[in-house]
């Protein structure tokens, strides 16, 4: 092969890969699976598409070697290939945030629209949980929760939180944290928290950040 065919062959095979990561939806639906594999309905549901355009995403991340797919009884789940798909998305995810102010500035808007003015990062919340003075809350769905949390965690998905906010000691700050920066279950979790007067703040990062860092998790599916 001649070096301008073996160089066209290697970087259009590469181009497959960035293609199927040139579409928003196809990067929320990895953010999605980066928190465990899900059926096409409920990555539908999650992402206010149809189950047909859905479909058609999916096969574009698979043709791109970022999605697989599990068969289990009459039900088809998908999964990102490998953890390296999500430490390509993390990696695009924090370039972006460090480079395209426009970002910055929605998230920022976002969070002062819903008084979301603090934050810590992991590296402050490992320094927090060795105190003993704060409570870990990951408000993500109950089955991503099973499917991998950060160890010591407790569930109460968001949209439980206010029949369940008794389980929660008053007395120690409740850091809530969900998929990942721009998950807004953290930030309605800490909005209603800090209603009934608790001391909330939410984790910057989410559950795949943690993961990649090689911190404890534990699963319980």
């Amino acid at each position: 092969m001649e070096k301008r065919a073996y160089k066209d062959t290697v970087f259009a095979e590469l181009a497959r890969i960035s293609g199927a990561l040139s579409n928003p939806r196809r990067l929320e639906i990895v953010d999605l699976l980066a928190q465990g594999e899900k059926t096409v309905e409920k990555i539908a549901l999650e992402t206010c598409m149809s189950v047909a355009n859905t479909s058609q995403h999916l096969q574009v991340l698979k043709a791109g070697s970022l999605v697989e797919i599990k068969k289990q009884g009459n039900h088809i789940y998908y999964r990102l290939s490998s953890d390296k798909v999500a430490e390509i998305w993390k990696l695009m995810r924090d370039f972006g945030t460090s480079r395209i102010a426009e970002i910055n500035r929605v998230v920022k808007d976002f969070r002062e629209q819903k008084q979301i003015l603090e934050s810590v990062t992991i590296d402050e919340l490992i320094d927090k949980m060795e105190g003993g003075h704060v409570v870990l809350l990951d408000v993500r769905p109950e089955e991503e929760y099973l499917s991998g949390h950060i160890a010591r965690s407790i569930s109460i998905p968001v949209e439980q939180l206010l029949d369940r906010m008794a389980e929660l000691p008053p007395d120690k700050t409740i850091i809530a944290y969900c998929r990942g920066p721009f998950c807004v279950f953290a930030d309605d979790a800490v909005a209603l928290l800090k209603e009934h007067n608790y001391n909330a703040v939410r984790l910057e990062e989410g559950f795949p950040d943690w993961k990649l860092k090689g911190l404890p998790v534990e699963m319980n599916a």
